[in-house]
């Protein structure tokens, strides 16, 4: 009930970061043209990027909502908003790549700059961004906190625009635009990729990171009455919610009610890694294990 719960609240938080930075990009492109101003119709363009990924992230985390599972997919469908974290941090890679193109040969040939317009833009686009970073800033999922560098992105670049029209106001200082507009975009490339590291590696069905697995794996083969361990595997099914399985070697003598023991016991203890998912196979010392494989040690 509580993980539903969580799951529907990422769905409302990325459906109003949707709408908010849409609408924002129609007033941008309508300001950009009125100020005849490049750099901010050039924001609108990667803001219009954003609102695409966005939607696919809105559509992805709904997806990945759905109850249950089918014949089509076992586990349910908490990967898809996974899917939406990867869709995501690959568009803003190529977003940022586009913008530091754009901005590195304004240092050697600055543009002037309409800083009245800007001003105004800047303004709106702290609130309106900011309003949308507020309300994801706290989700949980890959998906909520790749959409919150999106915005975290464009929130820094208008609080850039917001510096630089001020100083213009004053000062003609162009080249301070592509300065600020450079480190930011590089900051937040680097923690983009790190999300996307992060994400490669649930998709690759890494043990999740926050999780000592050797220490799992001796707390199950310490249980008395286990003789020895193996196949025990450990992955996340979306960056929140794990699953386990293991094969445990028992001694020949165990009862069904001390085998039933045991088996709890393991429940009880990895009640502790968030699991969705829990498969454990018993074998007796006599018996040949059907995947033929070591002791874990």
């Amino acid at each position: 009930m509580g993980h539903h719960h969580e799951h529907n609240h990422s769905v409302k938080n990325i459906r109003t970061a949707f709408f908010l930075n849409f609408g924002f990009t129609i007033i941008e492109i309508i300001g950009g043209l009125l100020t005849n101003s490049m750099a901010i119709l050039s924001d609108a363009l990667h803001d219009l990027g954003d609102s695409l990924s966005l939607g696919i992230s809105w559509y992805l985390q709904k997806k990945s909502d759905r109850k249950g599972e089918d014949n089509n997919f076992t586990f349910g469908y908490k990967r898809f908003s996974l899917l939406g974290a990867l869709i995501n941090s690959i568009i803003l890679i190529v977003g940022s790549l586009f913008i530091l193109t754009q901005a590195v040969p304004r240092l050697l040939n600055p543009q002037p700059i309409e800083a009245g317009g800007m001003l105004i833009l800047a303004i709106l686009g702290i609130a309106v961004n900011g309003m949308a970073v507020l309300r994801l800033q706290s989700g949980k999922s890959m998906n909520e906190k790749v959409v919150t560098w999106h915005l975290l992105e464009d929130v820094l670049g208008w609080v850039a625009v917001l510096v630089v029209s001020i100083v213009l106001l004053f000062i003609d200082l162009p080249i301070l635009d592509p300065i600020l507009s450079i480190m930011i975009t590089v900051y937040v490339l680097y923690n983009v990729i790190r999300n996307l590291k992060k994400t490669l590696m649930i998709f690759l069905e890494a043990v999740p990171e926050d999780i000592d697995f050797n220490e799992v794996k001796k707390k199950i083969a310490s249980l008395s009455g286990i003789v020895s361990t193996h196949h025990t595997h450990l992955w996340s099914l979306d960056g929140e919610q794990n699953a386990l399985s293991t094969h445990i070697v028992v001694h020949d003598s165990l009862s069904r009610t001390e085998v039933i023991s045991i088996k709890q016991q393991i429940q009880e203890f990895v009640e502790e890694l968030n699991l969705q998912h829990l498969t454990i196979q018993v074998d007796y010392e006599d018996e040949t294990c059907c995947m033929d494989d070591q002791a874990e040690k």
